[in-house]
Parts: structure tokens; C-alpha cells; sequence
């Protein structure tokens, strides 16, 4: 795509606000002067951003925001998923969003520091589920989440209730975006997935409200819980339970508590 087809950085922003409301102009150019972002210019001097440009913020900002990654963790993942794409046979890995690519089995337990069994245990509650023979990148997001879980004793059993949730959310999801699908008009899939990611986005702003007020009304503090923004430099530091209070803390609520919760991981 030539500069003067890309998209302009007010065209960008209009595509990621809906999944990132925290994006901005000052935020894109930061990225690029880091080097994580090479967008072209147009004869004026002007950014100018085609799909893969789009789609490599989106991963990005995705990493920032879900994974907590830092930027110069980031970086070398894009810098290896670069390497990937240049070495790639088919050009298959160079349309793809970086560092999002399918995993194999043993690829998905190295990354994520699992093994078999707890693998497996995972898969039997739904949890995470393959594509075939290989697992999506959403896969290994949610086996690193829920070992993190696990360090303060919430085991897979224990998470059935959000898997049936996020199946509910999903049905909510596909309901709103038939119409447009119906239409069968060109770009009318494309226009589907982004309302899908847009009402996602909001749906789990809402969820993690809903989350603060019904833990303030228990008396927790929950201050800051919808706040790590895109910058985020890490996850907050796990505590420890305090002496002689695991058993009645976890065990009273059916958790094994942190001890338990090897399995692997």
C-alpha cells in the first residue's frame, strides 16, 4: 500500500478507540519514536498507516492492556515475529497480526509453564480449547491467566461459572451483529467483527464496574481495579495470605488456597 492510500492517524484512532478508549495521537507517536511502529509518509510529510500498521498497534495495545507486557518486551516480540514473517514460504506470517500466530501443543505448555495434566484438566473444563491441532493466541492468554489465578488458590473447577458467563456475553454478542451479517453486502463481515469487538470492549468495561461495586459493597477495596490502562507496566504484586488465615480464607469458600495450586504451573 502507497503512503498516499494509507489510513491518516485520525482514521486510526477511529478503529482502535472501540477496543483501546485510552489511544491517542500523543500515545501513536510515542510508539513510533520507541520503534515499535514504522508508519509511512506521504508526500506532505503526513503518517500514513496501512492494515498491517493497524493491526500491529492492535497487538500493541492488546499486550499493554491484557498481558501487562512492557515495551521493551513487547518490542523483541515484534522484532522476533518480524524475522518470522521475512523467513515465511507462503507470506502467510506476514498478514498476520505479530506474535499472534497459532501454537502447537508443546508450544502452548512452553509458553505458558504448564504440563500435560493441568493441560488437559483445563480443556475438560472448557477453559481452553484447541482449533484443530493447534491452539489460538487466545488460548495460551487464558492458561497464563488462570495460573496466575491459581498463585492465590482459584482452580480450573472454580471457573466454570465464568466460561458459562463468557458463552452468554457471546450468544449477547452474535445476537447484535445478525443484522448486519444478514445484509450479505460487501464488507458486511468486516463491519460485523468490529461492532463484535466494540460492544466486547464495552461489555468488559462494564463487567469490571459491576466487579468494583459488588466487592465495595462486601467491604473490599477495590479502588483502581478498571485503571491499568495500555500503560501498564506489569500485573500488581501477588500477597501473601496472612499467617494462620489460609485455611479459613480459602478452605471456607471450597479454594485450596496458594499451596494448592501446583498442578504444573
Amino acid at each position: 500500500m502507497s503512503a498516499r492510500a494509507g489510513f491518516g492517524i485520525g482514521e486510526v484512532l477511529a478503529q482502535l478507540r472501540g477496543e483501546f478508549p485510552d489511544v491517542s495521537v500523543s500515545k501513536i507517536r510515542f510508539l513510533e519514536s520507541e520503534g515499535l511502529i514504522r508508519p509511512a509518509r506521504s508526500p506532505s510529510n503526513y503518517r500514513r498507516f496501512g492494515p498491517a500498521d493497524v493491526a500491529r498497534l492492535r497487538y500493541i495495545l492488546t499486550a499493554q492492556r491484557d498481558e501487562y507486557l512492557p515495551l521493551r518486551v513487547i518490542k523483541d516480540r515484534l522484532a522476533e515475529a518480524d524475522g518470522e514473517a521475512d523467513a515465511g514460504p507462503d507470506g502467510d506470517a506476514a498478514a498476520r497480526p505479530p506474535g499472534r500466530r497459532p501454537l502447537s501443543r508443546r508450544e502452548l505448555l512452553d509458553a505458558a509453564g504448564i504440563d500435560e495434566s493441568y493441560l488437559t484438566e483445563l480443556e475438560d473444563f472448557g477453559l481452553v480449547r484447541a482449533s484443530g491441532r493447534q491452539f489460538e493466541p487466545e488460548a495460551l492468554d487464558a492458561a497464563r491467566i488462570i495460573v496466575a489465578l491459581g498463585k492465590y488458590g482459584v482452580q480450573a473447577r472454580h471457573l466454570r461459572a465464568v466460561r458459562a458467563a463468557v458463552e452468554r456475553e457471546t450468544a449477547l454478542i452474535e445476537q447484535v451483529v445478525a443484522p448486519t451479517l444478514r445484509q450479505r453486502s460487501l464488507g458486511s463481515r468486516e463491519r460485523a467483527g468490529q461492532t463484535a469487538r466494540e460492544v466486547a470492549a464495552l461489555s468488559l468495561r462494564l463487567h469490571a464496574s459491576l466487579m468494583g461495586s459488588s466487592l465495595a459493597e462486601a467491604g473490599l477495596d477495590a479502588a483502581g481495579l478498571d485503571a491499568a490502562g495500555p500503560d501498564a507496566a506489569g500485573p500488581p504484586p501477588a500477597r501473601r495470605p496472612e499467617p494462620g488465615r489460609a485455611g479459613r480464607g480459602y478452605g471456607g469458600n471450597g479454594f485450596a488456597g496458594p499451596a494448592a495450586a501446583g498442578s504444573g504451573a
